[in-house]
């Protein structure tokens, strides 16, 4: 179903590479940015603490535009996704920061909790603090995955625009949790969930098996757990307020409330993503401010292009237009 906000993509694959798998590892092999990066940490109100990662902090005007950026499933400022897009928001003459959620940093965090899909507490109290600290700068969004769930929720939870962005943008957001929990149940998209679950499950291991996590589980049950799903039901939704996996993904969804969103946004979405179910916005209302561009190829965050003879990142060109967009609206 066609609605008003919905757009075709321009993205167009390589010939012979169009390949959702191809697609979602190909910005591993891409030759990648190496910006120059400065480390913060920020501590929370609750006495934990996140791990920002900065890029083009030279510009010294504290008028220059940021761009703050919201990573996916146990990843990182070293995810191929956000150097590309880092460097490509820097070369637009934009500051970039990317937020590591509690515990995927260089340290992990202090409290017994981690971080889940609708954690928007920790997002909320960053960028009040960059407002609070660059009073005069305009400020972006950009979430990918994981944190582009988190960021839509996060937009729709503040529609009174208290958090006073120029606009936001998610890129494969799985507004839909549990449907894409099971799609990473089936076929090859298998692989792609046991890469997930181990690294999950590497981290909470050590903690577990210290005492930390006030979790009804042995470190024995944790390497029995086979899916996502069986992971979130006792592990993610315990550690934060849930009474088991469908209560969080329910609660932490972002696609019920993609209709009260009224700063633009900007929604990128492959329809062969293996990490999403066919037809995923269909049944879903839009927003006045939700612009959705729906591409036929480019995987789980591919969107791997030609451009000047190499390969290239198409995502990194599409954020750098929309924010020379935001950029010429701002003037």
């Amino acid at each position: 179903m066609i609605q008003a906000g919905d757009f075709p993509a321009d993205f167009r694959p390589v010939p012979g590479l169009a390949n959702a798998h191809l697609q979602t590892l190909l910005p591993r092999v891409l030759p990648r940015p190496a910006p120059d990066m400065t480390r913060e940490t920020l501590e929370l109100p609750d006495g934990d603490f996140v791990e920002l990662a900065w890029c083009g902090r030279s510009a010294t005007s504290e008028r220059a535009p940021l761009l703050v950026m919201f990573h996916g499933l146990e990843g990182s400022v070293d995810s191929p996704y956000a150097r590309h897009v880092m460097a490509s928001a820097e070369q637009s003459g934009w500051r970039a920061v990317l937020m590591h959620f509690r515990g995927c940093g260089q340290w992990p965090n202090r409290l017994p909790r981690a971080y889940h899909s609708g954690d928007t507490a920790d997002a909320r109290y960053l960028l009040a603090t960059l407002r609070h600290r660059y009073p005069h700068a305009t400020i972006a969004a950009l979430g990918v995955s994981l944190g582009a769930n988190m960021l839509l929720k996060l937009v729709a939870e503040e529609a009174d625009d208290r958090l006073q962005l120029r606009g936001a943008m998610a890129v494969a957001p799985p507004v839909d949790l549990a449907a894409c929990a099971d799609t990473l149940e089936h076929g090859m998209a298998r692989i792609y969930q046991r890469h997930l679950l181990d690294a999950l499950k590497d981290k909470v291991m050590p903690r577990l098996a210290d005492g930390e996590l006030p979790l009804d589980l042995q470190p024995d049950d944790l390497g029995d757990l086979a899916t996502l799903r069986a992971y979130d039901d006792v592990v993610t939704a315990p550690l934060h307020g849930f009474t088991g996996a469908e209560d969080y993904y329910r609660r932490a969804s972002a696609g019920p409330l993609l209709d009260r969103i009224e700063l633009p946004t900007l929604i990128l979405h492959a329809a062969d993503d293996p990490f999403m179910p066919p037809g995923l916005y269909d049944r879903l209302s839009l927003g006045t401010g939700v612009r959705l561009e729906r591409a036929g190829h480019g995987g789980h965050v591919g969107y791997v292009e030609w451009r000047d003879g190499r390969l290239a990142s198409w995502l990194a060109r599409r954020v750098a237009q929309q924010l020379d967009h935001w950029a010429t609206v701002m003037r």
